[in-house]
């Protein structure tokens, strides 16, 4: 399994509701992909500019194709990453 965790803080808080808007189209079309296990997207409670997203992926082969897909390419590349700070956490799960 390949886990991603990422930290998005938006730079413009009048641009929040839009993000949240764009990324919460984006997790949609993510967890229709093949190889999707999980992608969720969550708000800070405390920091309304702060957005997490949980990934895991069957396989980092999976997580490459992504990045290639609808969500991706034409929501979350252009429409969110110009607008906030990203912090990717690469993720061994320990169960």
């Amino acid at each position: 399994m390949f886990c991603i965790n990422v930290i998005l803080q938006v730079q413009d808080p009048a641009r929040i509701d839009e993000i949240r808007d764009h990324l919460r189209r984006a997790g949609e079309l993510s967890r229709t992909e093949p190889g999707c296990l999980v992608f969720e997207v969550g708000q800070d409670q405390n920091d309304a500019a702060c957005f997490v997203l949980t990934e895991r992926w069957v396989d980092k082969l999976a997580w490459e194709v992504h990045k290639t897909a609808e969500a991706f390419t034409t929501i979350y590349q252009p429409l969110v990453l110009p607008h906030v700070e990203r912090t990717p956490h690469f993720c061994n799960l320990i169960q």
